[in-house]
């Protein structure tokens, strides 16, 4: 099979097991008011996705150094079809809802880093960069399209069938790779002798390039989990707040705002891994890192003012936020030694949805602090980000991860 379509297959499987994941927060707001729960329980429905992912994350990616990717795919897709159909059809309170959303977790451990390592073992030399990129791609502009899709079909034929949808997408997501993906034996050790246990990671902590990528990764998913998680709630606390009826507020829905905010993102990724190959992934990552971390400082204070400003703060956030995402992720894989690829990405990976798990925690947590939801609260809680941020810089600052060939 061709580069072309190796991508192509595994991008088109990636978009369809990705296209419920966001589907939970976009219902955040119906799922408080049906089930009474308070901010920091539902920052757990969102955030225990991410844990669950932590948990399992390190065994399933470890595993496709010495086991064909596409299996663990395989097995990571079915639970994700599990996990959306289950939750559809018996959530029916805080609980339930914390099962199913861990176990959608686990499979999506066993399916985005999974994909990836597929596909970087298929696609070496200067193409992998920009074969991560489209990868990275794909996921956001299905998970960018989960929130109106699962909007739109919640408001005509209710909640549960919004949720249903992601279960199905993987379905299809699981056919497609089980048909159409090349299989591919695992890289022999980068020593030619005997593999190391299954979790050891010395060999990765020790590597400084790779290390320094993936301490950016965990911020970076940190924020963007921050944002995900609870951008539909916060829009639609500050379009009550302020009056915002009719208007920018009537067709700039606050999950329409989540999914235009996943479109540019998609772009932001793309355009970020191309700037790091022409002027340097370093220079890059730091530039957009300190510039979010300036613009979380304020972004939740504008509950207070307007619609529209929150609304345009947002999507300026999100574009911060996403540019450095690929970058992040490619400066991972390039670094990592050979034969020590899936468990660089295990690391890399645990360390990203770590930050993804915190980061809604965080902002639930800091709200009910600050007495609930108002324009004090929401900005307080996304101060608390802008501060958790600040770590990214520092690591890259410290480690001083190398550029990639093919960089400039």
């Amino acid at each position: 099979m061709s580069v072309v379509r190796i991508v192509a297959v595994v991008c088109l499987a990636q978009t369809l097991a990705q296209i419920g994941a966001f589907s939970v927060p976009a219902l955040l707001p119906a799922f408080i008011d049906e089930w009474g729960l308070t901010n920091t329980e539902a920052g757990w429905i969102t955030g225990i996705f991410y844990l669950a992912y932590v948990a399992a994350v390190p065994v399933l990616v470890s595993l496709t150094d010495r086991a064909d990717p596409k299996r663990i795919y395989l097995l990571g897709v079915a639970l994700i079809t599990i996990a959306g159909l289950g939750y559809a059809r018996f959530a029916d309170g805080f609980w339930s809802a914390l099962a199913f959303r861990a176990l959608w977790g686990v499979g999506w451990a066993g399916t985005y880093m999974p994909g990836l390592k597929a596909l970087s073992d298929l696609v070496e030399g200067p193409r992998q960069s920009r074969a991560v990129a489209a990868h990275a791609a794909s996921v956001g502009l299905s998970g960018a399209a989960s929130f109106v899709i699962a909007g739109t079909i919640a408001a005509v034929f209710g909640w549960r069938w919004g949720v249903a949808v992601g279960g199905a997408g993987a379905a299809l997501a699981l056919v497609l790779m089980a048909v159409f993906l090349p299989a591919r034996p695992p890289a022999p050790a980068r020593d030619g002798g005997p593999r190391k246990p299954l979790l050891d990671f010395r060999p990765v902590l020790r590597n400084r390039s790779a290390m320094a990528y993936s301490i950016g990764y965990g911020v970076h998913t940190l924020e963007m989990s921050a944002l995900r998680s609870w951008v539909v709630t916060f829009l639609s606390f500050t379009a009550a707040a302020t009056g915002a009826a009719g208007g920018a507020a009537e067709w700039l829905t606050p999950t329409v705002v989540a999914t235009a905010m996943g479109l540019l993102g998609v772009w932001a990724s793309v355009t970020g891994n191309e700037v790091s190959i022409r002027y340097g992934r370093r220079r890059l990552i730091l530039t957009v890192m300190m510039a979010g971390i300036a613009m979380a400082a304020g972004i939740g204070f504008s509950a207070g003012v307007s619609y529209p400003l929150a609304a345009g703060l947002v999507l300026a956030y999100a574009v911060l936020i996403w540019t450095d995402s690929s970058s992040l992720t490619a400066g991972t894989a390039g670094s990592a030694e050979p034969g020590e690829r899936g468990a660089t990405l295990a690391v890399h990976s645990t360390l990203g949805y770590a930050g993804g798990f915190i980061g809604p925690l965080v902002i639930g947590f800091v709200l009910d602090l600050a007495g609930g939801a108002s324009p004090f609260g929401w900005g307080m809680a996304f101060l608390a980000v802008a501060a958790i941020a600040a770590i990214g810089p520092l690591a890259m600052l410290i480690l001083k991860p190398k550029g990639l060939t093919g960089d400039r």
